[in-house]
């Protein structure tokens, strides 16, 4: 082969090589990422489409579990609400045999849509007694939350315990009428 030729097909094999380079760096790598996050985002779409099917499924079933679980909120009178349950503690304590020495309510918070009535109990029983109370209060289907729980020992022992509690309250606003 002549010099010539070769460095003709030397310089078309460097110019393609530069070519195929640039072609790589300006198009089929950008093009690959671009591919590559549109696959992922069809993904994404995918997975919140079936999301949102499986609600529309079980809206039945949400619908009537929100209307339960808003039937169990306190009143939206604060002061009927206080009244309510004091009532509550009132009687799982008679029913587990033991004795409040006192409930505070306290300054609710305010919200939008909600408020919170916090209340703190002191009360003094047995262990058994204690533990039925607590029971008591969590299962029943009122609209209140343990926040913090105290035990300590009033006899050396451990006889006669005392209970401090702080308690909140869900107060919801009024539905808006369809």
């Amino acid at each position: 082969m002549q010099i010539k030729n070769r460095q003709q097909v030397l310089a078309i094999v460097a110019i393609t090589a530069v070519s195929l380079l640039a072609a790589d760096k300006i198009l089929i790598t950008p093009l690959t990422h671009l591919w590559t996050s549109r696959a992922e985002t069809i993904k994404d779409l995918r997975a919140d489409i079936a999301k949102g099917q499986g609600l529309l499924d079980r809206e039945q079933a949400l619908r009537g579990r929100w209307e339960r679980m808003r039937g169990n909120t306190l009143t939206n009178d604060a002061a009927a609400a206080e009244g309510e349950v004091i009532k509550s503690l009132d009687r799982w304590a008679q029913e587990s045999r033991m004795s409040i020495n006192s409930i505070s309510p306290q300054p609710k918070k305010e919200e939008d849509n909600y408020s919170t009535l916090e209340f703190h109990v002191d009360a003094t029983g047995r262990l058994d007694a204690l533990s039925r109370f607590l029971y008591d209060m969590e299962r029943d289907p009122m609209a209140l939350r343990l926040d913090s729980v105290e035990l300590t020992a009033r006899d050396s022992e451990g006889q006669s315990l005392g209970l401090s509690l702080q308690l909140s309250g869900l107060l919801l606003a009024p539905q808006p009428s369809k």
